[in-house]
């Protein structure tokens, strides 16, 4: 069978694109949608700057006492609960008062229960350095821990950070995965009992 130059034209022009979807395909890391240093560099410092603007240190770095009244002490950056800092059960709400805080500002207690804040940094013991960035996503969408265990007490605000685009919450992720990681075993949040009106209603 005799060909035509037009049909090999097509031929080449469709080898070609063939070829280039291969060595798409075999693209080294970095190339086609892969997270380069540049990107990732750059998903560091917009995630710092988000933590810094949502208020996180207010809650995950512990706060001590300085000549000014108290404020985060930065050398412990989003260390979460200081596991030397053992709460005692918390007072019975009074009146209007339904919640407490600790001085450290890391433990919590409303009508949830008591909530701890998190070690942020990425020790694999205490921290988030055994998370992935899909559980860390699903956890901030679901509202529950890694995306499927229990659930977020107050006051985390998972509903603000829920809202963040997948690339923001992308960003907080690397960044606190590029602290140094520090051991700090938080205790385990303690849901408040089921008030009985609830369980009979089940």
């Amino acid at each position: 069978m005799k060909r035509t130059h037009a049909t090999t034209t097509v031929m080449v022009l469709a080898m070609a694109v063939f070829s280039g979807a291969l060595l798409r395909a075999k693209a080294p890391a970095g190339q086609d949608g892969a997270v380069t240093p540049d990107k990732q560099k750059a998903r560091v410092e917009r995630g710092a700057h988000l933590v810094k603007t949502m208020a996180c240190h207010d809650c995950h770095t512990p706060w001590t006492m300085g000549p000014t009244g108290p404020h985060p002490d930065m050398t412990r950056a989003l260390t979460g609960h200081p596991s030397d800092v053992v709460m005692p059960p918390p007072p019975p709400a009074s009146g209007p008062w339904i919640g407490h805080m600790a001085a450290t500002n890391t433990a919590w207690a409303g009508p949830w229960g008591v909530s701890f804040t998190a070690n942020l940094t990425p020790d694999k013991e205490t921290g988030l350095g055994a998370w992935t960035e899909d559980m860390f996503i699903a956890t901030m969408r679901t509202g529950r821990h890694q995306g499927k265990g229990r659930r977020i007490l107050p006051p985390m605000p998972v509903q603000i950070l829920n809202a963040l685009d997948d690339e923001d919450l992308k960003s907080v992720f690397a960044y606190l995965q590029s602290l140094p990681p520090v051991k700090n075993k938080v205790p385990a949040p303690i849901e408040a009992a089921e008030p009985p009106a609830a369980a009979e209603k089940k």
